[in-house]
């Protein structure tokens, strides 16, 4: 008899606290990109351990079928003085206390559950169940009621954030009968009836998102009203590599009696290592009760001056023969002698060899890249293939906010080639980490480092999947990029089967165009110092190479004009650039001068997309009248046996 009271008692005791929690607040649709989403959680009672509870997530749309797509644990958290949790990004305000990444909230219709259980009970594409469910709130923005997630959690009504026409600025809230909810201004960290511990908070303020290794800076802490006792705050720069060894100053402030802010100076060491740009990060130490942060974790960008310069050029500055091809010994030995598709056959077997042939994850391409994409004038930059500049490796897109970031662009595109990633490409596990490969994997083409280049993400978008020729890059390129564009796809074609690179613009899975436009491209912009570092390393990584930068003559054999015709490898590689030719005035008018040639040259001129407008010979010092409109072209001049390439300006 005892034991059944005992039982009965500790039912009753864990039903008690489970009802403690609720969802008190959910944010699901804020301005712009939804970077400012949150839920909050309520306890019936203050400072409430969070122990053994989870918050999933479940996905009412048809792709997802009612699953799960987010758990988050909550052991190790507390509810604050008003029996609140705030859970949201660095971007919400006040400061969440669970912080989790931007735009990760789906706006319905969904559902949001509190259980009794672990997130590890919780795996992606778990379906929706009632088991040791304490809460939920089904919602949406203005979509049809989901009835079978309905069903499936208990729940009869479906609340929407939009029912006043106003998604973005108002959030749903549960009103104090326990069992309704209102849509109306957000309330994060505050009670939905204004009642309450009014708490006073805390403002972390800096001048500038970025400094320069040299340079000192304040930080400011502000309350939002004056101070009735000494309030201590503790804080730390740590993040990453950035540490106490890279500044000096005190990490501890005293906001006194009175007052309500506080500075402090923090001094950046410049010291003679090239580190990287690092992101320090501002976070405060857990406040006193009545206080809460309205902001924290604050990043600002610490630029290290002490980068390094490689000795040869920038795409658009380029440099020839500076930097080597490390092939191996008798790498191409094997292609001698043969032509048309017993060429094509010999290269595929050199470059999908799977004794030696490695792939890796779409995940590690991004090391890749921020070493072979280097951007040579600096090296804590990456160099962006179609816009042409650099920018800084730590400007990596990791949201779907792309703007000002980098990212990972397919020169074929992944739609048009039918490769995809899988789960297993999520995981950046290095160069000593690889799949076998062959020329039928082609799920490979999905992250072969050769065909993939560091883009601006807004142009990567735009460009889209076009093919090229439809595609010429942004409004006012240079096109440094086309020859490294053309290599990479015809690479492609001949490393993977079921990949074609064909005239026109095709509308077929494995067919990409333009081959025309490609091939002159090839021409008119041969392979520089950049692209055959890229190379080097790219076959550190993959142990193969692109044959098309090591031996650029190889494409006239396979697709150009010495189709059909034996090939054998010259004995070394030609050093373009011997001619040393120089043209002048550049940008010009109507007529350009030729200085450094001994013997007469012809100058074939191409557009910007790579067609022959026309062909001259001239001599030294000479003239050649342009006839043609502003813009600009690609000179190729050719004398001695050698060719240079020049872009020139008309304006």
């Amino acid at each position: 008899m005892k034991k059944l009271l005992f039982s009965i008692t500790f039912l009753f005791l864990c039903h008690v606290a489970l009802s403690q929690i609720v969802i008190n607040e959910l944010d699901c649709d804020t301005p712009s990109t939804d970077d400012k989403e949150f839920v909050e959680l309520k306890s019936d009672t203050p400072n409430f351990a969070l122990d053994g509870f989870v918050v999933v997530f479940f996905n009412g749309s048809t792709n997802g079928g009612n699953t799960s797509y987010l758990a988050i644990d909550l052991d190790g958290y507390t509810t604050d003085v008003n029996g609140l949790l705030l859970i949201g990004s660095t971007l919400v305000t006040p400061f969440p206390q669970l912080i989790i990444a931007p735009n990760l909230i789906q706006n319905g219709a969904d559902a949001v559950v509190v259980y009794q259980a672990n997130d590890t009970d919780f795996p992606e594409g778990t379906l929706a169940t009632q088991v040791n469910l304490i809460d939920a709130l089904m919602y949406d923005t203005s979509d049809a009621d989901d009835t079978d997630l309905m069903t499936l959690l208990g729940e009869t009504v479906q609340i929407n954030e939009n029912e006043n026409g106003n998604k973005d600025n108002e959030s749903i809230q549960l009103n104090n009968d326990g069992l309704t909810y209102s849509v109306t201004t957000p309330t994060p960290r505050q009670l939905n009836d204004g009642s309450g511990v009014v708490l006073n908070g805390i403002t972390i303020s800096v001048l500038q998102t970025q400094y320069n290794e040299g340079d000192e800076f304040n930080i400011t802490f502000t309350s939002e009203t004056t101070i009735t006792e000494d309030l201590d705050l503790n804080f730390s720069l740590n993040n990453g590599s950035f540490n106490t060894s890279d500044f000096t100053g005190s990490t501890s402030v005293t906001i006194p009696n009175g007052l309500n802010t506080i500075s402090t100076t923090i001094i950046l060491i410049d010291d003679t290592i090239d580190e990287g740009d690092e992101v320090l990060e501002i976070s405060l130490s857990t406040l006193p009760t009545e206080y809460f942060a309205l902001n924290n974790d604050i990043e600002i960008r610490i630029i290290d001056n002490d980068f390094v310069v490689a000795n040869w050029g920038i795409p658009t500055s380029p440099t020839f023969g500076i930097v080597q091809s490390t092939q191996p010994n008798g790498y191409y030995d094997s292609l001698d002698g043969l032509s048309d598709t017993t060429l094509r056959l010999a290269l595929q077997d050199i470059i999908a060899n799977p004794s030696t042939v490695r792939a890796q994850t779409y995940a590690d391409v991004i090391d890749i890249l921020k070493e072979a994409d280097q951007n040579p004038a600096n090296s804590n930059e990456v160099w962006l293939v179609y816009t042409e500049q650099g920018r800084a490796k730590l400007d990596y897109q990791l949201t779907s906010n792309n703007f000002g970031k980098w990212n990972r662009e397919h020169t074929y595109p992944r739609s048009r080639g039918g490769f995809n990633s899988i789960d297993l490409d999520d995981i950046a596990d290095g160069v000593d980490v690889f799949w076998a490969t062959k020329a039928d994997s082609l799920r490979h083409g999905n992250s072969d480092a050769h065909a993939l280049r560091a883009a601006d993400g807004p142009e990567n978008s735009s460009r889209g999947n076009q093919h090229y020729g439809e595609y010429t890059g942004p409004t006012g390129n240079l096109g440094s990029f086309y020859g490294d564009v053309a290599r990479s796809v015809l690479y492609m074609e001949i490393r993977y089967n079921d990949l074609e690179v064909v005239d026109g613009y095709p509308d077929i899975v494995g067919q990409l165009g333009d081959l025309t436009t490609l091939l002159n491209w090839h021409r008119i912009d041969p392979p520089d110092d950049f692209e055959m570092n890229r190379n080097n390393i790219v076959y550190n990584w993959q142990f193969n190479r692109n044959p098309f930068i090591d031996q650029p003559d190889l494409v006239e054999y396979i697709w150009g004009t010495n189709v059909g015709a034996i090939w054998n490898q010259p004995l070394e590689i030609e050093d373009l650039d011997k001619l040393h030719i120089q043209i002048y005035p550049n940008p010009a008018t109507n007529k350009i001068y030729f200085k450094g040639l001994l013997t007469e040259a012809v100058v074939d001129m191409y557009s910007f997309d790579g067609r022959q407008l026309s062909s001259n010979r001239v001599t030294n010092n000479s003239a050649l009248d342009l006839n043609v409109n502003s813009g600009i072209y690609i000179l190729k001049i050719s004398s001695e046996g050698k060719s240079s390439i020049k872009k020139i300006i008309v304006k």
